[in-house]
């Protein structure tokens, strides 16, 4: 269904999930076009932008920020077009990256929105390489990381938006990269397009031992985005002096209790204690989002290099966005996840 010039569409949160969402989880409802006021700009949403973080966001769970209300529009990063605009430095056409949510349009005081112009290439990349996703890997890299040359980089989620981006940004800092991914058509992609010195399988058979033969002189820096299994194997290859940047635990969102088996705790904690580990959660733009214009110029410097090869998963209209973004916390997604609104 395309966009109206006269109606606005929203998926609004229905209920809050109880595991993974489902197909109560959130409402399409249907309004009056917004008006913008003064102060204000009419956003018409183009591009949608779907992340695991979202999950946390429909849960009443403590976090980072505050969870969607029930009845709410869903948050979400969105490029737009600036429809009318009473705020300074934004015109009518003007396209810009915004936090517009789950919706046709939006209204904005201008806080917190990045104007690209009248005609940016690639529009939607503000998304994914050149926006959040691409600025997570990069801090989380090179602050956390602290990368020195010759060492060994092992990457969960080797084929998603960020997890591609930190191998990558590995190879062109001289580290071995090792990648994890689910299944051999990703795992090829990793290694045979973006340059990593292998991937392994997590799925296939005799995942741990895989892992341990393709970092023989073990892990100097661990990219988290998956944990559970994916971080036991990993845990044992850790050199001393390991630093893991956490960015996501995509295979715990939708859990509703803890792991079964042993409790694992005292392992890692010994662990980080004898090896003197560095493990540090982030959140990006509370921790590095002052580094964004250092990191805009230096990516998108690699970006038209061509040193840093990027994959957009695109999907064609906002009614497919509650589906494709089960997908995607299902490790369905094969890149970076964006909604064309009006397709």
């Amino acid at each position: 269904m395309a966009q109206s010039d006269t109606e606005n569409r929203m998926f609004v949160l229905a209920e809050r999930p109880e595991g993974a969402p489902d197909d109560n989880t959130l409402r399409l409802e249907t309004a009056k076009l917004p008006s913008a006021g003064p102060g204000q700009m009419l956003l018409r949403n183009e591009y949608l932008s779907l992340d695991p973080y979202m999950r946390g966001r429909m849960s009443d769970a403590p976090s980072y920020a505050p969870p969607v209300k029930i009845g709410d529009v869903m948050v979400g990063g969105t490029v737009a077009q600036v429809v009318s605009s009473d705020v300074d430095g934004f015109n009518q056409g003007d396209w810009v990256v915004a936090f517009g949510g789950w919706q046709d349009y939006a209204l904005s005081d201008g806080k917190g929105v990045i104007n690209m112009g009248k005609s940016p290439e690639n529009p939607s990349w503000a998304l994914g390489v050149l926006g959040m996703p691409g600025l997570t890997a990069w801090a989380g890299l090179t602050q956390i990381g602290q990368p020195k040359e010759g060492e060994t980089l092992v990457v969960a989620g080797a084929s998603g938006p960020v997890g591609a981006t930190v191998g990558q940004i590995g190879k062109i800092l001289g580290l071995r990269v090792v990648g994890i991914a689910g299944g051999a058509e990703k795992c090829s992609h990793v290694v045979d397009t973006l340059g990593f010195d292998d991937c392994i399988d997590y799925k296939a058979d005799g995942f741990p031992k895989a892992l341990e033969a393709a970092a023989p002189d073990g892990v100097d820096i661990y990219f988290e985005n998956v944990g559970g299994a994916v971080f036991d194997a990993v845990l044992p290859l850790l050199n001393p002096s390991a630093r893991i940047p956490v960015c996501g635990l995509i295979s715990q969102y939708n859990a509703t209790s803890l792991p079964d088996g042993p409790d694992r705790l005292s392992l890692l904690m010994g662990t980080i204690l004898r090896k003197r580990m560095t493990l540090r959660g982030f959140i990006v733009f509370d921790d590095f989002g002052h580094l964004y214009p250092e990191f805009a110029k230096q990516m998108g410097e690699w970006v038209t290099q061509g040193k840093i090869k990027y994959r957009e998963e695109m999907i064609d209209g906002l009614e497919q966005a509650p589906a494709a973004f089960v997908g995607l916390l299902n490790g369905e997604a094969f890149g970076k996840r964006v909604v064309k609104l009006s397709g």
